[in-house]
């Protein structure tokens, strides 16, 4: 499964916070039955384009990853997570949404699962590229 949320957060002192997002990672997880595998890295990032900058975050789960990436003088948001266990993608909407004060949010869930009984080779045309 892959949690895609993008959003609007009513709070810029939370997507500035890097401490804030360091606890989240580190915390979050075990909110959703993941288990994390790495401490969380985050860093803070200015480019170029002065309003582009933010916070990006990532922890290593055993099930895969999240991520978080924030535009702060946008009050933007991307979120993440990538795991190959389900877990409850309504409860992880609701979570952000109340902890980065999330007024306006879209979401996208895209089903990554393999079936375990099939080879790998069984299916080649899984994922189609377009160019």
């Amino acid at each position: 499964m892959h949690l895609i949320i993008d959003g609007y957060s009513s709070n810029q002192k939370i997507l500035r916070d890097e401490d804030f997002l360091r606890k989240w990672l580190e915390s979050y997880p075990a909110e959703i039955g993941m288990t994390r595998i790495s401490p969380p890295y985050v860093l803070s990032y200015t480019g170029p384009v002065l309003e582009d900058w933010g916070i990006s975050g990532f922890v290593f789960i055993a099930e895969s990853h999240i991520g978080i990436h924030t535009f702060v003088e946008r009050n933007y948001i991307n979120i993440d997570i990538f795991s190959c266990e389900d877990f409850d993608t309504e409860k992880a909407i609701k979570d952000f949404r109340e902890g980065f004060q999330l007024v306006k949010l879209r979401t996208c869930l895209i089903d990554r699962e393999w079936p375990k009984a099939e080879p790998a080779m069984a299916n080649p045309q899984s994922f189609i590229y377009h160019e």
